[in-house]
């Protein structure tokens, strides 16, 4: 009987319930939108500000003195020491290893040719230069017997090169475009070069250049070329100075700042079992000895703040889109509650109490709610994959997760909005309305 109520009372007056429908699916679909966007954005905005370059640098943990000002590290570099390459496929062991898209080592070494005993480059007008040793497409053997590929082409996208990249197995080089124009070096010229400041006698070593590299930094004045010739040629077999290293993270709020020394043994778990940046910068250091792993923090702090702005931004807009659809339903359910005192009057005249009553009321809403949660679900889907397709270039996926809130949404939306008019129904006097007063 009680089913038959509710049926009734649903199918009957139709526009006023289209009415409350469609606001309800209107916000559902804001709401909807929304969530599948904010599930999704933190991936997406992670893996598109990595074209911003990489978020951590690992250098020698004894050859600088810390100092940090306003998020910026001044530390000074000291040459002397150096890590070795062959610890650089524990990186992707580490507890966050999927998080850990790219990295590049790096070694610099000055050549000139100031010493006329030993020409270092076929070119007279090229005196000094930087010398960069580094991986371009480098594939890594991991202990896993898996392979990684890594390179300064993951973790410094933005470098542009009219050529190509030097090959792994082949004496070839890029040169910066400036150097390349101060000394006239085109693509296809060979140069020789030996390390400056060597007080032994090495061998000229051959660079055939492939490419022009345009970064808007040091290295359009200088030669980047395979990191083991580097290492031959600075008599530094297997070591390099510095690492550069791209990972997914998310924004670090006040928890994840804390000193880990006054943590306790359950918030450690907890901050090292969450991506931020500093907890991966931390693995990283256990599985590189003698290491020193820092956040670039002009850039991991520009990732957090813009991403944690879209987010609130988004949680703006459905919490404005979920009020709107409360103040909607509230309007109608008011009116609908002033429609039906006779019917009202006459079921509480009948013997019926006033809680059934409120609850026959709540669940004629409720079953609106699901409706047009269910329609707002779809439509809001849509609207999504627009608008995941055009910002972030990749739609959402449809989520159940996504549709069960949706649905409680619109369930507390719809109870909430008529609250109110459903007390004051379950509190009318029959006596009044049906004498028509």
């Amino acid at each position: 009987m009680f089913l038959r109520l509710v049926s009734d009372s649903f199918t009957r007056r139709p526009r006023r319930k289209l009415f409350t429908g469609a606001a309800l699916a209107l916000g559902m679909a804001v709401a909807t939108a929304a969530l599948s966007v904010s599930l999704d954005v933190g991936d997406r905005l992670a893996r598109e500000f990595r074209s911003l370059g990489a978020n951590l640098i690992v250098t020698p943990q004894a050859d600088s003195l810390p100092l940090e000002i306003g998020g910026v590290d001044y530390r000074p570099v000291n040459s002397g020491t150096y890590l070795p390459e062959s610890d650089l496929p524990k990186i992707k062991s580490v507890f966050w290893h999927n998080n850990i898209i790219a990295f590049a080592p790096i070694l610099e070494l000055t050549v000139d040719e100031e010493n006329p005993s030993r020409q270092t480059l076929a070119h007279p007008q090229m005196n000094r230069v930087q010398l960069i040793g580094t991986w371009a497409k480098h594939s890594v053997a991991l202990p896993d017997g898996q392979t990684f590929l890594a390179g300064v082409e993951k973790t410094n996208p933005w470098w542009h090169v009219d050529g190509k990249w030097f090959a792994d197995d082949a004496f070839e080089g890029v040169i910066g475009v400036n150097l390349a124009k101060r000394a006239h070096i085109s693509i296809g010229d060979t140069l020789a070069a030996v390390p400056a400041f060597s007080n032994e006698s090495v061998l000229p070593m051959p660079i055939t250049i492939v490419g022009v590299l345009s970064t808007g930094g040091a290295e359009d004045d200088a030669i980047v070329t395979r990191m083991d010739i580097a290492q031959g040629l600075a008599n530094l077999r297997g070591q390099y100075r510095k690492l550069y290293v791209s990972a997914l993270t998310k924004p670090e709020d006040d928890f994840a700042r804390r000193n880990i020394k006054t943590m306790s043994r359950d918030e450690f778990e907890r901050w090292s079992c969450s991506p931020y940046v500093s907890s991966i910068a931390y693995s990283i250091q256990q599985v590189l000895p003698g290491s020193d792993v820092r956040v670039i923090r002009r850039v991991a702090e520009g990732e957090g703040a813009i991403l944690t702005r879209v987010r609130i931004l988004l949680w703006l807009v459905t919490a404005a889109s979920l009020l709107a659809a409360a103040l909607a339903v509230g309007a109608s359910s008011a009116a609908s509650v002033i429609e039906r005192r006779t019917e009202i009057g006459l079921m509480k005249a009948l013997g019926a109490a006033s809680a059934k009553v409120g609850f026959l009321l709540a669940a004629e809403q409720l079953l609106l709610a699901f409706v047009g949660g269910g329609v707002g679900y779809a439509i809001g889907i849509l609207l999504a994959r627009i608008l995941g397709q055009t910002v972030f270039g990749v739609a959402p996926q449809p989520s159940l997760l996504v549709l069960a809130v949706v649905l409680v949404l619109a369930a507390a939306v719809t109870l909430l909005g008529s609250a109110i008019p459903l007390r004051r129904a379950s509190r009318f006097d029959p006596a009044p309305i049906l004498r028509g007063e």
